[in-house]
């Protein structure tokens, strides 16, 4: 993904938009299980079939689900494209985050060896103060 192709952000924004909701991530975990009618993914849903069809219009116009035909029905399902464009997209930061961490790790490492050894001594210190005391 070219990181100033505005189709491509504008594409990713829509999909966070989407994945914002949790009726719609619900709707998606449903999905991932196979196809499903308007009245099957409305089914779980304490709401009306018109605020289910919202919600699958975001979906669409996300691309994150196509509508099918099969005579009557018209199922949706799921389209993993955008789904694996947001994760390329993520794991960019994940990327950035691990080598920030293996940084900080780094330069606590080397902290604690420059401080250990007055731990050291300070622990060694009061366990022979202790082991006097425990002699009277």
């Amino acid at each position: 993904m070219e990181p100033n192709s505005y189709t491509q952000l504008d594409r990713l924004d829509a999909t966070f938009a989407a994945l914002a909701d949790p009726t719609r991530r619900a709707i998606l975990a449903r999905l991932a299980t196979g196809e499903a009618s308007v009245a099957e993914l409305a089914a779980p849903f304490d709401m009306t079939q018109p605020a289910i069809s919202k919600h699958l219009r975001v979906l669409e116009r996300a691309g994150l689900i196509s509508r099918g035909r099969d005579a009557q029905r018209r199922p949706r399902r799921l389209e993993a494209q955008p789904l694996a464009q947001a994760s390329e997209w993520l794991e960019r930061y994940r990327e950035f985050w691990e080598g920030r961490f293996q940084h900080l790790d780094a330069l606590l490492d080397e902290m604690q060896g420059k401080i250990h050894p007055r731990k050291k001594n300070a622990v060694a210190l009061k366990s022979t103060s202790n082991r006097r005391g425990d002699q009277k």
